[in-house]
């Protein structure tokens, strides 16, 4: 069984692969054509790279720790409010940041959670 989900996760990694790979294809014609290139199409390029970064991580190391999709989501949550900024209510706006504001803070209590400057760590027992 362990076999079978191992090999269906490498599967899927590899459509996650390829159908990144064309999406940023897709996007780079889109710019070409266009001959514009906009904030929103940068940010939509970092979230390729993102989660290309996050299949390469997932290929070596067989897990996904959770700072990576978080980061895909700030991006996603950034190029979301660019692109819906000027039609969208203040107010959503502002939830919109404060949830950016809390997957920041959770990256960073996740980051530090292992480090001494938080002081979770366990003390030795003598």
């Amino acid at each position: 069984m362990d076999n079978i989900t191992k090999n269906l996760q490498l599967a899927l990694m590899c459509i996650i692969l390829v159908s990144t790979v064309i999406a940023v294809g897709i996007e780079i014609k889109n710019m070409f054509t266009n001959q514009s290139v906009t904030l929103a199409d940068l940010l939509l390029m970092f979230l390729y790279l993102e989660v290309l970064a996050m299949v390469r991580v997932f290929w070596n190391q067989q897990s996904i720790s959770i700072t990576l999709p978080l980061l895909i989501a700030i991006t996603a949550l950034a190029r979301f409010i660019i692109l819906q900024g000027k039609e969208m209510d203040p107010t959503a706006l502002v939830y919109e940041a404060v949830a950016i504001l809390l997957i920041a803070a959770a990256i960073v209590v996740l980051r530090l959670r292992h480090s001494d400057k938080l002081g979770l760590k366990k003390k030795k027992s003598k």
